[in-house]
C-alpha cells in the first residue's frame, strides 16, 4: 500500500548522556533526522514509509523493529552487506547538547539514484527529504535529486529540511546544494540558525524571504524557544511557543517537521498544522533522546486542549 509521507535518509542507533553516574550513563535510542520525522509524522496517525539502507548488522534490524513497531513501513529500504549502520552520542552540558557521530562509510552514505524505489515515490502525497540526507556523500547527493526529480515529476509534494552540519560539507557546498533543494520544495522546514549561515541574514522575516523568494512555496521557520514563522507567500503566521519543561532539544525540530506534515496530509491548514507542530515539538524536548519523548497525537490533543482553557 502507498505511504502518503516518504522520507529519505539516514537513520542511526543512538546513545544520549543522561544526567545519571556522572554523566557517564547513556541511554540507548535512535535518530537519524528524516526518521525521527517519519516516527513523529506515523504517531500523529499519517500513513509512513522510508527510504534508505542499513547495514547486515544489529543496529540495522534494532531500526527495522522500531519502523515496525512505530507502523513506518520499511520497504524501501535496503540493507547493504559491504556498509554499516551508523551511530552517534549526545552530550549534554551548561552550553546545550552536542553530537558525536560515527557514519563515514554507513550503508545509507552508499545510496544510489538506481537504488530508489521510483513507483512509491511517484505514489506518495509528501516526499521528504534533508540536509543532512543530501551532505552524508557525493552519491546520497545524486539520490536525493533524483529522488525530488521523480516526485515533482508526478506531482507529488516536496518538503525540506535544511538541517545544516558543517562537520558533513564545507559551507559553500551546503549554500549551493540546499538553494536547489530550497527552490524545489513546497515545504521548506529551515531552522533559523541553519538559513542564517547559509543566507547571511539575521532577521526571521528577511529569512523566510529568503527561502520564498528562492521558490519555496511554503516556509515554516523554525524559531526554538520563539516559536516559529510560517509564510506563503499569502499570509504570515507567528506562532508561540507551547509552554514545557525541556531537558532534551534533540529531536524537536524533527518532530516539528514530522507532526506539521502528518497534519497537512491530513487536511489542516497551515496554521492549524503549524499550532499542532509547535505543542507537539514542545513536549518532545521533555524526555531524552530523539524517538522516545515524540508525543502522539492523543497527548497533543490533550495539551492543546489544557493550554487554550483560561
Amino acid at each position: 500500500m502507498a505511504a502518503d509521507i516518504l522520507a529519505l535518509g539516514e537513520p542511526m542507533v543512538e546513545f544520549n548522556q543522561t544526567g545519571a553516574d556522572g554523566g557517564r550513563s547513556y541511554l540507548q535510542g535512535f535518530g537519524g533526522d528524516t526518521s525521527n520525522a517519519a516516527i513523529a509524522a506515523a504517531r500523529q496517525g499519517a500513513s509512513v514509509g522510508y527510504l534508505s539502507a542499513v547495514g547486515d548488522d544489529v543496529y540495522g534490524r534494532m531500526l527495522r523493529e522500531l519502523w515496525t513497531r512505530e507502523g513506518v513501513d520499511d520497504a524501501g529500504v535496503g540493507t547493504d552487506a559491504l556498509g554499516f549502520t551508523a551511530v552517534y552520542f549526545v552530550n549534554h552540558d551548561d552550553k546545550g547538547h552536542h553530537f558525536s557521530f560515527f557514519r563515514k562509510g554507513s550503508a545509507a552514505s552508499r545510496m544510489r539514484p538506481q537504488d530508489l524505489p521510483l513507483e512509491r515515490i511517484r505514489a506518495a502525497k509528501v516526499l521528504h527529504l534533508s540536509g543532512i540526507s543530501a551532505a552524508i556523500s557525493d552519491t546520497a547527493c545524486d539520490t536525493c535529486l533524483a529522488a525530488v526529480d521523480t516526485a515533482k515529476s508526478a506531482g507529488v509534494r516536496v518538503s525540506f529540511d535544511t538541517n545544516l552540519r558543517l562537520k558533513l560539507w564545507p559551507i559553500a557546498r551546503a549554500r549551493a546544494v540546499m538553494r536547489e533543494f530550497i527552490r524545489q520544495s513546497d515545504i521548506c522546514l529551515p531552522s533559523y540558525e541553519d538559513i542564517s549561515a547559509i543566507s547571511g541574514l539575521d532577521d526571521a522575516d528577511a529569512l523566510a524571504d529568503f527561502c520564498l523568494q528562492l521558490g519555496a512555496k511554503t516556509v515554516a521557520l523554525k524559531l526554538g524557544e520563539r516559536g516559529a514563522l510560517l509564510a506563503d507567500g499569502q499570509k504570515r503566521i507567528r506562532l508561540q511557543p507551547h509552554p514545557c519543561q525541556p531537558v532534551d532539544a534533540t529531536g524537536a525540530g524533527d518532530t516539528f517537521g514530522g507532526a506539521l506534515l502528518a497534519r497537512l496530509v491530513a487536511g489542516d491548514d497551515l496554521e492549524t498544522a503549524g499550532r499542532y507542530a509547535t505543542v507537539a515539538a514542545a513536549l518532545s524536548t521533555e524526555g531524552y533522546g530523539a524517538v522516545e519523548p515524540i508525543p502522539r497525537a492523543d497527548a497533543v490533543r490533550a495539551a492543546m486542549t489544557q493550554g487554550s482553557k483560561p
